[in-house]
This record gives C-alpha cells, structure tokens and sequence, in this order.
C-alpha cells in the first residue's frame, strides 16, 4: 500500500480540494478501512459554506460511509483484511453515567469523525475497532453508507415515542426528513405529512409514503381539527419550528433537529399553556445506530433511487450542487475508490 493517498479537504467556505494526503497510521485498536461510498450530510454543507464551527479548515470530513477492512492494529481482533463494514462515526467515552444509561448521544467527551478527526472524504480511514460494524452480502455499501443518517431519524422517532395511530408532520424533505418519514412508516404510523417548498423533493416524499404539502396553506388544508400528534422540524429555521408549535394539538410532542438557524424566538406562553413537550435530537445512541442497520436489511428503507454516484474529484461540484439546488437528488455519494 501507497503511504499516500487522495483526499478532499475543506480548505475554507466554498473551497473543497483533492490533496495528497498521508495514509493515516493505526493505533493499536483502531482499523484502517478502504472506503467504498461516502454520503454528504446536511451539516456538512453548512461547514462547506463556514456556517459551522465544528468544522475548522484544513479538514477531511465525511462520516456517513461504508468500505473494507484494509488493515488492523496489532490490538483489534474483531475483523480482518477484506471484511466489509459500515462504522458509527460518533465517538464516546464509554464511561460516563450518560454512556452507561445508553445515551451516547449525551456524552461530554463526544466526538465525530469527519469533524474532530480526519473523516472519510479519502481513500482510507482509521477508526476504532469498537465503532465497526459488519455488513451482510445482501447489504450493499450504498445500503450500509444510509446507516448514520437512518439512526438520526430512528433517534428521532424514539423520543418522540410516536405511536401506529399517530398523525405526523415533517417540515423538510431533505435527508433527515425523508428518513425521519421512513423510521415512522416502519413504525407504523400512515398518516404522515411531509411539507417543502422543492417539488421535486415532495415527489420523493410522496413515493416513500407521505402526504406531500408546499407551504403553509396545504399544511394548514391538511391538518387534523385538533392539530398533529407530534411534528419534526428537519430545516432548522425560525418559520419551520413556529410552524410545528402552531401545528400540533394541545400535548403535541416537537422534535428539533434541523440546524439552519442558531437562535429562535417561539410563543413561550402558548407552550406552557398548551403543555407541548419539545425535544432536542441531535445524533443517536449505540443502539439507535445498531437499529437502523437492522432496519436496512430488512429492507425498510430504500432512497437508492434517489441517490447519485460521484468521483472524489467532483467534491466541489457535488457540495456546490446540494447548496444550489438538488432537485430529485435525495443524497450524492462520493466514491474514492472507482
């Protein structure tokens, strides 16, 4: 093996550029992956455009992806050369009172690959052992790649302990939306309305089982009288999460996992009076991710129609594609090994 490699590495807003980079060196419990698919995540685009402060240049990010094990650490035992695997990028200390309750998500000493380490944006990447999962034959890597965005939207739904006869709305019909609509269908909700202002993506929607709407008059025409169980807000933006407020009966359940904007100002008193219950969802827990993996070979969830194959050399234009307007395009996978 080369000890150099291609990478695409953030190098301020709106500049991602293919660099060779060194081959990362193994710790002793870590894996080296050969990685396969690469997906673009919603957050990622905010560091593309230096809206996120997790992401500081010169970065390689990247976190939801799937490949081959490469080569192992003279101390990891679980897998070996050739193994195909999907990794948990979220890191945890395994400790503390949040950990040991399985609340991963909590922990103080949290870190993301991608973010706080070199992701996989490259040809390889090290992680460890602990964070690897495998990933059956009839699992493709695209399949195997959707596991981290999918165990956000699974999160998600298990806060908002949504229930078969549930009537839901979901604000947003990228990623996180269209994933948050599958969790929910595979739980068993069927009345599930899932509001955007891009067409095409409302077509997505429509064909993974939503109720499409376009702006607030058909949300409104298709509310219940008593207003909608609970309500996801996958934008983030002060308009998006006064509409959930405004759109659930009184004792409504609103999860928050969009973040476009840093600060919102919301009908407080309504809230109180109403008893609302709002949750933060931000990443997953170990077992959230363990489900989404389950749930994806079981074949609950499919956006492989909607998803588009790119070289690592078509970074800039993919990210630059997603911030300008998508269309159909539910996800871009980059692939650093063709």
């Amino acid at each position: 093996m080369s000890s150099m490699m291609r990478a695409l590495v953030y190098e301020g807003p709106r500049q991602m550029n293919v660099r060779n980079v060194p081959v990362p060196s193994l710790g002793e419990r870590e894996v080296l992956i050969r990685v396969e698919r690469v997906g673009i995540c919603g957050s990622e685009l905010g560091g593309f455009l230096g809206h996120n402060s997790l992401r500081v240049p010169p970065l390689v990010m990247g976190h939801e992806f799937s490949g081959v094990v490469a080569e192992v650490g003279a101390g990891a035992t679980k897998f070996r050369q050739g193994d195909r695997v999907t990794v948990n990028p979220l890191g945890t200390c395994g400790e503390c009172e949040d950990c040991r309750a399985g609340n991963e998500q909590l922990c103080q000493s949290r870190s993301l690959l991608g973010a706080h380490a070199p992701g996989a944006f490259a040809e390889y990447v090290a992680v460890p052992e602990r964070d690897i999962h495998p990933i059956p034959d009839s699992v493709s890597f695209d399949q195997a790649a959707f596991a981290e965005p999918f165990a956000c939207a699974v999160h998600l739904c298990r806060l908002l302990s949504l229930k078969r006869e549930d009537r839901l709305l979901v604000l947003g019909a990228g990623p996180i939306g269209l994933f948050a609509l599958a969790a929910a269908r595979t739980l068993g909700l069927e009345n599930i309305v899932v509001a955007d202002l891009n067409a095409d993506r409302l077509r997505i929607a429509a064909e993974l089982g939503g109720i499409p709407a376009r702006g607030d008059e058909e949300i409104e025409a298709l509310k219940p009288a008593e207003g909608f169980h609970a309500a996801v807000d996958a934008v983030g933006a002060a308009s998006t999460r006064l509409r959930c407020v405004q759109s659930v009966r009184r004792g409504g359940r609103i999860g928050l996992t969009g973040l476009h904007e840093a600060d919102t100002t919301l009908p407080i008193n309504s809230i109180i009076r109403e008893e609302l219950k709002l949750f933060g969802a931000f990443a997953y827990s170990r077992s959230d991710f363990e489900t989404a993996l389950r749930w994806i070979g079981e074949g609950r969830i499919d956006l492989l129609p909607w998803t588009e194959h790119r070289p690592l050399e078509d970074g800039q234009s993919s990210f630059e594609k997603l911030v300008s307007g998508p269309g159909a395009i539910a996800k871009i996978m980059l692939c650093p090994n063709p």
